[in-house]
């Protein structure tokens, strides 16, 4: 068994695509392998800026023999059937093989040395490498067949065992050099063979695992940090993005001028990270302080001291540019700011941004007025402040996008809007509100519980879905190009986490200008809500994807749904239904309880219209025992229900379970008495109801 090593080297790799580069090198040497018939173990990958290497461990000197039989025509078929198995097989009728009146031809393939399969696989690796962008270069550039490559690549390492791989393609030969450092050690430097290829390249100022160069630039960067009596602000991305940019990575610790601290913090971390690839740094307060971790790529004689300066001053002059924001962002008013919206289009189909922004005030003051977002304290003045404060905060929720800094930094849309809010004397709470009402925006992300932002984040998610789903813009299969998926998430995260009683079908009704039921809509009103109509669908099919991760099923949430022969379009109302039900259904009463309604339900089913109200006295001792548990369970479980008591809803028909369980057991439904017969079925038509009245048990199945 045999290492070999593979290096391609090229000019500067983004540091981006570094990550996909390492994958995608995995994937077609594993391909490349596998048709050749080599099976390959793990394979070491590793990446720097100027070169992808790959090494795989124990791979056979050469390939087994193998066989391949194909079965021909019979050999009572026509002569030209025989002709042409075997010009395609290459063999002679005599080395044909007949079994039972049927030609079959075994064309044995001998074994190949692995350093030929190789010397193939390598260029067709490079051929077939997939670039987010690659180029063209040299005198060959122009033609469409020329090599193509992130950049262009300058060199190949092909070693198995101790033996060069000998390849070629776009004139560029495989050998043992490869180079080291830039600027630590340009020249070139050979490679003897897989096992001293990382420590050739460590000595000469090259580590070429990044994953150890990560590790290198979170401990230095801490370590610079903490000498200085600061914090590092973690960021992993930036960890990632560094290492990708570096060979020989040194973190060095620097300050900025006190002066610039009197912009958001945000803005300074933005720029220093976006532009510059800095990490920041708090003092012991936990505030942000004028320090930043840059990432050198050169151990450099005067400790760094030069490039401290140097990025200083790029720093500096990046700060100097969003202070300037800053300032000249505050010299105009949120409102004056908002007025510009109507420049932006929102979407051709739904308007400008000041329309949607006119949609989500209007809604977001309903859901106040209809007590669906309620204050924390209980008064009439309270609710008058939230009343105002939603409005003003939706009203105000997207001016910053018109703003120097958020078109400098879209990422800070809604937290400058805060800012700005805060500075103008708003209040706290319409503040937060412009600077969370996009949250949550991820799964991972918290939930907002201030009643002022989720009123406004609920309403801006609602309109979205609503002007989306009007149009007929529906999320299909993995293509949601309006995000609709994650507005539908985000909804449900506000609605659940917040305890909010909101009837989507009510909110779509107000959405479109109504303010009591769609009977008062007109034509093309109705057609439009029958529309939104989906979006409970919609929402329900999102909250079931969540709850069957704590172990809830789909078909379960449907049940708890569709009760009584109606939708409930109350997400709450479902999940809590949905959460209850569930945990009754692993119980033996629940078990037994589902498994006596689908023998009733069929029966019934069979039997045709059943008049359940007809049921007078009864005959037998387990018709009375049903009739009676029946009378206690229907009023219980409706009354439960109707508070939204589900568990107590749930126990009261656990106690349906014996006495239908003793109903099935002792008489016979059938009964060839029609009075008796038909009263039978009359009791459990009343059964399957009073169970429909908690959940619609035919949706689980089971």
């Amino acid at each position: 068994m045999t290492d070999f090593l593979l290096e391609l080297r090229s000019e500067e790799i983004p540091a981006r695509m570094q990550a996909e580069a390492r994958a995608e090198l995995d994937k077609l040497f594993r391909a490349q392998m596998s048709t050749a018939g080599i099976e390959v173990g793990s394979l070491t990958i590793w990446s720097t800026p100027r070169r992808l290497a790959l090494l795989a461990k124990g791979l056979p000197e050469a390939t087994a023999a193998v066989s391949e039989e194909l079965k021909g025509p019979r050999s009572s078929a026509p002569p030209q059937a025989l002709e042409g198995f075997l010009r395609k097989t290459g063999l002679t009728q005599e080395q044909l093989e007949d079994r039972d009146g049927v030609y079959f031809a075994v064309i044995r393939k001998p074994g190949r040395a692995t350093a030929e399969v190789l010397a193939e696989a390598i260029p067709a690796i490079i051929r077939a490498f997939a670039w987010p962008k690659s180029m063209r270069w040299g005198k060959d550039s122009t033609s469409s067949e020329s090599l193509r490559w992130v950049r262009p690549l300058s060199g190949i390492i092909a070693i198995f065992g101790e033996d060069l791989v000998p390849c070629e393609i776009g004139g560029i030969a495989a050998g043992f050099a490869t180079r080291g450092h830039r600027f630590h050690c340009p020249g070139e430097i050979t490679i003897g063979s897989a096992s001293d290829y990382a420590e050739k390249l460590r000595a000469c100022h090259v580590i070429v695992d990044h994953e150890e160069r990560q590790q290198i630039i979170r401990d230095g960067a801490a370590k610079a940090a903490a000498e200085a009596g600061l914090t590092l602000v973690e960021d992993e991305g930036l960890v990632i993005e560094n290492a990708g940019l570096t060979e020989w990575p040194v973190p060095l610790l620097g300050r900025f001028d006190e002066a610039f601290l009197e912009v958001p913090p945000e803005v300074i971390q933005l720029t220093a990270r976006v532009n510059q690839k800095y990490f920041v740094v708090n003092d012991a307060a936990g505030k942000l302080a004028n320090g930043f971790v840059c990432t050198a790529n050169i151990a450099a004689v005067d400790g760094g001291a030069e490039i401290v300066a140097g990025n200083r001053k790029v720093l500096a002059a990046r700060l100097s540019d969003a202070r300037f924001f800053w300032e000249q962002d505050r010299k105009t008013r949120l409102e004056d700011h908002a007025k510009k919206l109507d420049r932006i289009t929102f979407h051709e189909k739904l308007g400008t941004v000041a329309d949607k922004v006119e949609r989500v005030a209007k809604l977001a003051r309903w859901l106040v007025d209809a007590d669906v977002v309620r204050p924390v304290e209980d008064s009439p003045q309270a609710k008058a402040r939230l009343f105002n404060d939603a409005f003003n905060a939706a009203l105000l929720c997207k001016a910053d996008l018109v703003t120097e800094m958020v078109g400098e930094f879209p990422e800070l849309q809604g937290l400058m809007g805060g800012y700005y809010a805060r500075a103008e004397g708003w209040g706290e709470a319409v503040a937060d509100a412009i600077r969370d009402h996009y949250r949550p925006v991820g799964q991972g992300d918290d939930v907002p519980t201030s009643p002022v932002t989720v009123a406004v984040a609920l309403a801006d998610k609602l309109d979205t879905l609503f002007g989306f789903f009007r149009e007929d813009l529906f999320p299909t299969g993995s293509k949601d190009p309006f995000a609709l998926r994650r507005a539908g998430i985000s909804s449900l995260r506000l609605i659940l986490a917040n305890g909010l009683k909101l009837s989507i079908d009510a909110a779509a009704t107000q959405w479109l200008g109504q303010s009591n039921t769609s009977a008062q809509l007109n034509d093309s009103q109705i057609a439009d809500h029958k529309i939104l109509t989906t979006i409970p669908d919609f929402l329900t099919e999102r909250l079931a994807v969540q709850l069957r991760e704590t172990g809830v099923s789909a078909d379960v949430v449907q049940a708890s749904r569709e009760w009584n022969s109606r939708v409930d379009t109350r997400l709450d109302r479902t999940e809590a239904r949905a959460r209850d039900l569930q945990a009754f259904l692993v119980t033996d009463d629940g078990t037994n309880l589902l498994a006596g309604y689908k023998r009733a339900a069929n029966i019934l089913k069979q039997a045709g219209e059943v008049d359940g109200a007809a049921v007078t006295s009864p005959p037998t001792g387990a018709d009375a025992a049903l009739l009676a548990a029946l009378d206690t369970a229907e009023p219980a479980a409706s009354t439960a229900v109707a508070d939204e008591r589900f568990t107590d809803a749930m126990a009261a028909l656990a106690s349906l379970r014996a006495p239908i369980d003793a109903f099935f057991d002792g008489v016979m439904v059938n009964d060839p008495d029609e009075p008796v017969r038909a009263y039978r079925l009359g009791l459990l038509a009343r059964f399957t109801g009073a169970v429909h009245g908690v959940a619609d048990f035919s949706k689980i199945e089971g």
